[in-house]
């Protein structure tokens, strides 16, 4: 049995600050998966078959930003309206195309995410007819519909059109209220119009408005962060993300700490460590909780129950997520999906369908018209993970903090006990029962005890009569 620091952490006085050195990575996951070629006469087929999942997402990608924030690694194309206004008519569609498709008329959808990029910097027009291709999906009844963006920019047409036509869910990336740290952080607008603003949309009878905060931004010291945690109170908003700041290549931030310098503010250069990222976590758990709110996630939290956060919990299960747009990931038929995030492959892809009543041909033979199944997009198929179910028992469950290992065949319960017995005694879990509930220490570092168990699987497999009995048993939870 060979057990690492690296999945179990180390003993420590204070887990919270040192059972992991760091954190370094924003998800975990493990291998499994290959990649596969699909032939369009095969992409055709699989659109008009229907679907076996039991619950199911829509997430399309608006791969557009005004300007790239000093902490993000994955700025794509500057916004411009003209390369707007091209996307968005290639995009909605291929909605309405996919919409009439027995693989996506065969069962509802549970919630959808329009993400990005900055969603909100379409124009107001073009949100109706986002929201008006999405109505064309068989929705279930109070499905989440999501818009993500900023708060710049989305000005009251824009509101009352994503209102109008079906989006109930907002998250606007705030970051931090500070005005300061926004600055440097290259964000839009000062704290006095984040309030103000959150304030007026909040005040919708159904709508949920929802935003993040990073903590650990440059010159975001434990006193602004603590006026961060403040601000969402007093700014009316239904639910809160709290995210980490990760070192990842290729921001603004970890280019200027190459060169031995700090992206901070006028008044400070604070640079918050791993400890104190830590501690930044507790004051806002024991903020929000101690103002009754309820954690939903290791990350999220809400004021009240219309946050639901649906797609951000759904994701973490292995559903089934159509993809739409340059960028945009998912999977269809237990097929990992990413598309290509090169715009101008996208669009040509397009461009190369010269008629909606050209047909496919295999060998010669013709088959039914392409416009009985979207543009297959440049990207990436992976094969079926062949550990998708039990994944998602893990990933849900940790994300969450509390894993019911009732749900786990018990093979693979007993199998991992060491691991659990090691977190346990490094203060990141407790264990009764069938229950293993994470600390807040646990809650903290649960994507590197994610990525801890992974690898422990990885360096002590099962052997193959236990992995038999595992895909028997994970195959009758998810039936």
């Amino acid at each position: 049995m060979i057990l690492t620091p690296s999945m179990t952490g180390i003993a420590s006085p204070d887990p919270l600050q040192h059972a992991f050195k760091v954190k370094s990575a924003p998800h975990a996951g493990r291998s499994g998966s290959r990649p596969v070629f699909l032939e369009p006469q095969q992409w055709h087929q699989w659109w008009q078959q229907p679907s076996q999942a039991t619950e199911r997402a829509l997430y399309i990608h608006i791969p557009f930003c005004r300007k790239r924030c000093t902490f993000c690694n994955f700025f794509e194309n500057g916004t411009n309206p003209e390369r707007i206004s091209r996307y968005i008519k290639n995009l909605t569609q291929q909605l309405h195309i996919a919409a009439d498709t027995p693989l996506a008329q065969s069962r509802g959808f549970n919630t959808v995410y329009v993400g990005g990029g900055t969603p909100t910097d379409i124009s107001s027009d073009e949100v109706k007819q986002l929201g008006e291709a999405i109505s064309r999906f068989p929705l279930v009844d109070n499905a989440e519909v999501t818009l993500e963006g900023r708060l710049n920019g989305f000005d009251d047409d824009k509101w009352h059109n994503a209102t109008a036509n079906g989006f109930n869910r907002f998250s606007f990336g705030v970051q931090s209220f500070d005005t300061q740290v926004r600055q440097a952080a290259g964000r839009f607008d000062d704290k006095d119009f984040l309030l103000n603003r959150l304030q007026q949309l909040s005040q919708h009878p159904s709508a949920s408005i929802v935003i993040d905060l990073i903590f650990g931004l440059p010159g975001q010291t434990l006193d602004v962060w603590q006026q961060d945690l403040q601000a969402v109170i007093d700014s009316g908003v239904h639910g809160v993300d709290l995210y980490q700041l990760i070192g990842l290549s290729g921001t603004r931030i970890e280019h200027a700490r190459e060169k031995g310098k700090i992206l901070g503010t006028a008044l400070s250069e604070f640079q918050a460590d791993s400890q104190t990222r830590a501690k930044m976590y507790a004051s806002g758990a024991n903020h929000f909780e101690a103002q009754n709110w309820q954690r939903l996630s290791s990350c999220h939290w809400r004021r009240d129950s219309r946050e639901r956060s649906v797609y951000n919990s759904l994701a973490k299960s292995g559903i089934e997520i159509l993809p739409f747009g340059a960028g945009a990931g998912g999977s269809i038929h237990g097929h990992g999906c990413m598309n290509g995030r090169d715009l101008k492959k996208w669009h040509q892809a397009h461009d190369e369908v010269t008629s909606p009543n050209e047909l496919i041909a295999n060998d010669s033979i013709a088959t039914e018209p392409m416009a009985n199944a979207p543009v297959q997009v440049p990207g990436m198929l992976m094969s079926p993970n062949p550990s998708a179910s039990l994944d998602a028992i893990f990933k849900r469950g940790l994300d969450g903090g509390k894993l019911n290992l009732s749900l786990l065949p018990s093979a693979m319960a007993l199998h991992l006990s060491p691991l659990f017995s090691a977190w346990q005694n490094n203060g990141l879990a407790e264990l009764v029962q069938d229950q293993l509930t994470l600390t807040l220490a646990g809650r903290f570092w649960n994507v590197n005890m994610q990525t801890g168990l992974f690898e422990f699987l990885a360096e002590n497999p099962l052997t193959s009569e236990t992995s038999s009995q595992q895909t028997h048993s994970v195959h009758a939870i998810a039936s």
